[in-house]
């Protein structure tokens, strides 16, 4: 009975459980004191046997065969291939299956000989895994190589910021070069596949996934979307014309609508209009597709009422259809058969038939394609074409990025150098949301005890973050180990956690937290989330910090020792109250191996912050899902409404009365979507356009004058933000149009230029069709989604060309190009 086969509730489900929340490899090899997890007990159907007979086990003997797997295209090669294979070889590849511990167990052995398995995942060791490998190449049939995928989500040995921190950059160049840092990382230890990046917009801080998506805007998020898919996969031009990769194949998911989950509680439905799922959701996995991203994950949810593993429409229509998309389509673990759970299939045999259906190429970790295939295509309720259109797919990518290299990828880089784009990537991460009488930078000369306060100021694994398999919490620098390498020797350090732990509820430890504020000339205090409160299955229906933490912080203000909050955290957090007892908060998000350095040196003016949000900052949970492109109401709340509750009054101001908002808080949030503060200041001039009304195919440029009016020299983050004033649909307040981070030096200007084409005005339809209708466009350039849109333009004529279609299938991009002056 294959072990692979069959999740046992011993090891297996330890490291399920380890997998699931993040540990390191370390911790999953030591697994005999990992907290034990039964996958069965969540889902009864992953515990099934195979019985006597294994369906893909072959009834006679197949002839040998020899296939140059290097001669020809990768086309012609794998359609050799193909037409070499039996019909169980090909539902072999179809079956990706995990296999831990540190040697190659005998069942996955036989299982690899005979064509039985198209890719094994979570392997224990390198050594495994290079066995698997060898056995998968050398001793079957076929020869085909193996697909050996990981979850290479932020960072592998060298631990980058949290997605939605990378995001906080907005570099997608530095985001890129940090991808292909892990990608070399794992590939050096065997990994040939990654499922990252995770594309899904979110706009729920409540769903704990929020951390490894990129935010919720589709233009950024298309933009992250191509640079890490590039990162990952490091595209190489042939001389012929052809492409080659010298990464790993990169995995776009969720695939799709999984962060609108209801209530922002994970696995939860998602509801939503096909206008808003064309032009909001789906851009991001448009790019994937467009940076020719190799594989693509269903989501866990049922998307309008379907499970998206089952969903013919977006996987087979859309995604393969419309989109062209070559690559392999994979379902995250066990979905296949959680579409019996959903109600969606009455058991094993119709989740099967419905994923194949659908579209789905392999199935993970669950076992309903071995058990089920063979019998669907012989009865006929599978045509065995679309057996061999999921095979082709899976041969395709596996030549392209598991065919045996001889290179060392690591070779040209050192240690020093991955941190070192580690430290960078930390601090553009890191936004400053308050910097109230220029507590920052500190004043270094005039300090002579600095106190570093809170249970994550010397957290190793909790700065790290959510889903990270690889890094050590030892190769991490903690902000405290930083402060006192940072500060040297004649400015004394002082530390107190205060709390054992971000979820610790005691208040025993404040006494010399408070001994240690009390006697400094400052207190950097460093709270909010460890590792496990966010990631999959971390949803939280209280935003607030959570333990004693909103305590410690009011503890030490009371002090009246100057405080600096530095936040660590995976999502976006209601810290309002603790922001008003602050002087400074930086949100530093889960910042990774280099986070402690990165913060020192934002701190004591090294560098300036320039990290812009990528998610709205609610000001209590009740104001969620929050975004700052939200259609608008027939009755909006009016910028100066307040919460009727704690004011006093016995009701609204007449004009505010009868409008969209709450009476308990306001109803603009804390801190808005592209907000962030700096050492200096920035001056925007008027935008200039070149025109003021423009035809289907023509283009408007937008020029603004940038200046850095202060003192130190820094990066700012230039977003441009258009409003369709009146369309056949309600569309989004304003949207994002553009953006440029640019450094300037104290005094000195740019002029940025920004170019907007009719395709960037076009919008899908609730039939899922382009339309370009006209009207008048509203527009602005500011630092952050609140920027006047004080300009104006026209667009005359609804034509709608082949260009603005491709373009909108393409998906959102980035349309800014560089300065054309300064001085």
């Amino acid at each position: 009975m294959p072990i692979h086969a069959i999740p046992p509730s011993a090891a297996l489900c330890r490291v399920c459980f380890a997998l699931a929340l993040g540990v390191t490899s370390a911790l999953v090899a030591n697994a005999e004191d990992a907290t034990t997890f039964n996958p069965a007990v969540i889902n009864p159907e992953v515990e099934r046997t195979l019985g006597a007979e294994d369906p893909l086990a072959e009834p006679v003997g197949l002839p040998a065969v020899e296939i140059d797997l290097t001669d020809g295209t990768i086309d012609e090669i794998a359609q050799r291939v193909l037409d070499a294979m039996s019909l169980r070889e090909k539902i072999g590849q179809m079956c990706q299956v995990s296999s831990f511990g540190t040697d190659l167990p005998k069942e996955v052995a036989d299982d690899l000989r005979g064509g039985r398995i198209g890719s094994l995942f979570y392997t224990g060791t390198p050594e495994q895994t290079r066995e698997a490998k060898r056995v998968a190449m050398e001793e079957s049939r076929l020869g085909l190589p193996l697909l050996t995928p990981r979850d290479v989500i932020h960072g592998f040995e060298t631990v980058f910021p949290i997605p939605l921190g990378q995001a906080a950059s907005w570099n997608p160049e530095l985001i890129e070069a940090a991808s292909a840092i892990a990608a070399d990382e794992a590939r050096a230890q065997g990994v040939n596949w990654t499922f990252a990046p995770m594309l899904d917009i979110s706009r729920d801080a409540r769903w704990g996934r929020i951390a490894e998506s990129v935010g919720e805007d589709p233009l950024l998020a298309s933009a992250i979307s191509k640079a890490m898919v590039r990162g990952f996969q490091q595209p190489v031009e042939n001389a012929d014309g052809t492409v080659a990769y010298e990464g790993i194949a990169a995995c776009a998911k969720h695939f799709a609508a999984y962060g609108l989950t209801e209530g922002g509680r994970d696995y939860n439905r998602a509801e939503v209009s096909i206008s808003e799922l064309h032009n909001a959701i789906l851009p991001p996995f448009r790019a994937a597709t467009e940076a020719a991203c190799a594989t693509f994950m269903t989501g866990f949810s049922a998307v309008n009422g379907v499970p998206v593993t089952g969903h013919r429409e977006l996987i087979t229509d859309l995604l393969k259809g419309r989109w062209d998309f070559e690559g392999l389509v994979v379902s995250d673990w066990t979905s296949v058969i959680e579409m019996i759970e959903h109600g969606y299939a009455a058991d094993r045999r119709e989740a099967a038939r419905l994923a194949v259906s659908a579209g789905l190429d392999m199935e993970m970790a669950s076992t309903t394609f071995r058990e089920n295939l063979v019998d669907l295509v012989e009865s006929g309720e599978i045509e065995e074409s679309q057996i061999d259109d999921a095979v082709l797919r899976i041969i395709r990518v596996k030549l392209q990025f598991a065919m045996p290299r001889d290179d060392d990828p690591l070779a040209d880089q050192t240690i020093e150098s991955r941190r070192e784009v580690a430290k960078r990537l930390a601090q553009q991460s890191c936004v400053l949301l308050k910097n109230d009488g220029v507590a920052l930078p500190l004043k270094t000369d005039k300090l002579k005890r600095v106190a570093v306060i809170g249970p994550l100021a010397d957290a190793a694994r909790d700065q790290l973050g959510c889903w990270m398999l690889d890094g050590k919490p030892e190769d991490a620098v903690t902000l405290l180990s930083a402060m006192k390498e940072t500060l040297g020797d004649g400015i004394e350090v002082v530390h107190a956690a205060g709390s054992e732990s971000s979820i610790d509820d005691s208040t025993k430890g404040f006494d010399g937290a408070l001994d240690a504020a009390e006697g400094a000339d400052v207190a950097i205090v460093c709270v909010g989330e460890g590792w496990m409160l966010s990631g999959e299955a971390r949803s939280r229906a209280d935003l607030h910090l959570p333990g004693s933490q909103r305590a410690l912080v009011q503890a030490i203000a009371e002090t009246g020792t100057p405080v600096v909050l530095v936040v660590m955290a995976g999502r976006p957090l209601t810290i309002g109250a603790e922001a008003e007892l602050a002087d400074a908060v930086l949100y530093a998000w889960h910042p990774g191996t280099m986070g402690g350095p990165a913060i020192a040196e934002l701190l004591v003016g090294d560098e300036s912050p320039s990290g812009k949000l990528p998610a709205t900052f609610p000001k209590q949970v009740g104001q969620c899902p929050l975004y700052y492109n939200h259609p608008n109401t027939g009755r909006p709340a009016l910028p100066e409404t307040k919460a009727l509750i704690g004011s006093g009054r016995a009701d609204f101001p007449e004009d505010q009365k009868y409008r969209s908002h709450y009476i308990d808080v306001d109803p603009f949030p804390l801190y808005p979507f592209g907000f962030g503060l700096s050492y200096t200041s920035f001056r925007y001039d008027s935008p200039e356009l070149t025109t003021d009304s423009i035809k289907p195919g023509q283009t408007i440029g937008v020029r603004v004058r940038l200046t850095n009016t202060g003192d130190v020299a820094a990066d700012e983050v230039a977003q441009l933000y258009v409003q369709d004033v009146a369309a056949s649909l309600v569309r989004p307040v304003r949207e994002l149009k553009g953006f440029r981070r640019v450094r300037l030096e104290p005094g000195e200007s740019q002029v940025l230029e920004f170019a907007l084409s009719t395709d960037d005005l076009a919008y899908y339809d609730n039939r899922g069709e382009v339309v370009l209708e006209p009207g008048e466009f509203r527009l602005g350039v500011g630092g952050d989604s609140t920027v006047s849109l004080s300009e104006t333009f026209t667009l005359r004529g609804s034509e709608v060309t082949d260009e603005a279609k491709r373009s909108r299938l393409r998906g959102a991009k980035a349309n800014v190009v560089a300065p054309v002056a300064s001085n």
